[in-house]
């Protein structure tokens, strides 16, 4: 279509006093990162007109032809009018002259050609890439336009895009059994105090409550190494506990799991414990028990000792960090040397607590999985458009792949190719919309992952295997080991 038929389209569609905005772009998979910045160009202005650059224009950017590009833009609720953009987008504005240009964030500060084309006429260039406030929204209205409501939601594109069939992931259950994985890091003992609400206080704005049950639960790196033994894997475990009752019992729940546990005990803290008190299916208050410093020297020596044996019989090293001190720095880079020496498969996930922690710290791995705010809070980027953030988390730690979690949302998969010197992202949504408990969503990815990774599995099917494992664990109340079976039985739902 001509140019001058375009504007004369978005023209006559346009409201006469009101702003247009524009925004352009290759948009190969509308993941969260379009979705946010597409709904922050509509609050600038009255009428959002989308620019989808032909694949003249996107060369070799172009992974999807541009028709399949252009239905997934026209279909987001946000746009009023969406196009094949076959010129430059500084071209195009100088003809439409739009109130109003947006971009990402990271493009601020850079040059930028529309700038000086806006200034001419009058218009503004605004940067944003958007937030996460409307996501929850946003997923509300893809529920209320669905009459029946499906427990797990298969990302049938995703997996015809990266050629992932179900008879492999299948096999890579089956085969879990051939795998030997290490996981180190801080053990966690969740307990569960169910609750019967009877009111409010008539002293106070109090909510009162009567515990009426209790179920504790291995939690933390334990049940990483929990899941990865549930799936078939041979599994050793190494941490540090307290002298106390926890250390028993999480002793006795990883011996049921079978995995083979190395439980040093430091009297100068106790087991980290977190308390959840729930009522009719809502966590109402969460008390953690916990000391953060880090272990002593004479510890990580125990530690390094009890690990080193195991490596050369291993395929995959996992670091489960939750900051509470069981991985010091010099004690993940001293067992990081050795991996590396080992050729084995290295990943870390860092769960950060408010603004503390760094994944970053996790140097060369060849997975990491954090959260988005975890991703910002370790490289200190609170503005930019996630495929900036993964890539520039990915670059700080020297990361080969990153799997960056969006709850709800789903998970955006960042994959190096060509030895690392480039790299493509795709979004895979979330299977589950409908989750009882989240708790434990990262650590039944981190361990299903590792699995697939060791069985020389490549990353689109870790992330696919990984976030089924995620929707089964968040089905259920409490962190329990998954089984094979339980993954085999999602398949034909």
């Amino acid at each position: 279509m001509l140019t001058e038929q375009i504007i004369a389209n978005i023209q006559q569609k346009a409201p006469a006093q009101g702003d247009v905005v524009f925004v352009s772009g290759n948009f190969n998979i509308l993941h969260p990162g379009h979705l946010r910045l597409l709904q922050f160009a509509k609050e600038n202005g009255d009428f959002l007109v989308v620019g989808v650059s032909s694949n003249r224009i996107a060369g070799r950017a172009a992974i999807l032809d541009e028709a399949l590009r252009l239905e997934a833009v026209c279909a987001n609720t946000s746009v009023d009018h969406c196009f094949i953009l076959d010129s430059t987008a500084e071209e195009f504005v100088a003809q439409l002259k739009p109130g109003v240009i947006v971009k990402g964030k990271e493009h601020e500060g850079k040059f930028n050609a529309e700038e000086q084309v806006a200034a001419a006429y009058g218009g503004r260039l605004v940067f944003g890439s958007g937030d996460t406030v409307f996501s929850a929204a946003n997923l509300l209205r893809e529920e209320l336009k669905t009459e029946d409501h499906l427990e797990f939601e298969f990302p049938e594109a995703f997996a015809g895009r990266h050629d992932i069939s179900m008879a492999t992931l299948e096999d890579f259950l089956r085969r879990a059994n051939q795998t030997r994985i290490c996981v180190i890091g801080d053990l966690i003992v969740d307990e569960y105090i169910n609750c019967e609400p009877l009111g409010m206080s008539q002293e106070d704005p109090t909510i009162v409550v009567t515990p009426v049950g209790q179920q504790s639960f291995l939690g933390g790196a334990g049940i990483v190494a929990a899941h990865c033994a549930g799936l078939g894997a041979r599994v050793s475990y190494f941490t540090v506990t307290g002298d106390d009752q926890w250390h028993d019992f999480a002793a006795e729940k990883l011996r049921q799991s079978g995995v083979d546990a190395v439980l040093l005990k430091d009297d100068t803290r106790p087991t980290t414990t977190k308390q959840r008190y729930r009522a009719k299916g809502k966590t109402l208050l969460r008390v953690n028990h916990l000391r953060q410093h880090g272990i002593s020297k004479e510890l990580q020596e125990q530690l390094l000792a009890s690990l080193l044996p195991l490596l050369d019989q291993s395929d995959a090293l996992v670091f489960s960090d939750f900051n509470y001190g069981c991985l010091p720095q010099h004690l993940v880079e001293r067992i990081t040397v050795e991996a590396k020496q080992r050729k084995l498969i290295l990943m870390a996930d860092s769960q950060c607590s408010s603004q503390i922690g760094d994944v970053t710290r996790f140097a060369g791995m060849d997975l990491l999985t954090p959260t988005e705010m975890e991703a910002r809070v370790s490289t200190r980027d609170h503005e930019s458009g996630l495929v900036t953030l993964a890539e520039s988390l990915r670059r700080q730690a020297g990361a080969r792949n990153v799997f960056l979690k969006l709850g709800g949302e789903g998970m955006m998969v960042h994959v190096a190719k060509n030895c690392g010197e480039d790299w493509l992202t795709d979004q895979l949504p979330s299977f589950n919309r409908r989750p009882k408990d989240t708790a434990g969503a990262g650590d039944s990815l981190l361990a299903a992952a590792a699995i697939t990774l060791a069985l020389g599995g490549d990353m689109w099917q870790a992330s696919f295997l990984g976030s089924l494992a995620a929707a089964c664990q968040v089905s259920r109340v409490g962190n329990t080991p998954l089984t094979p079976g339980e993954l085999l039985r999602a398949f034909d739902r």
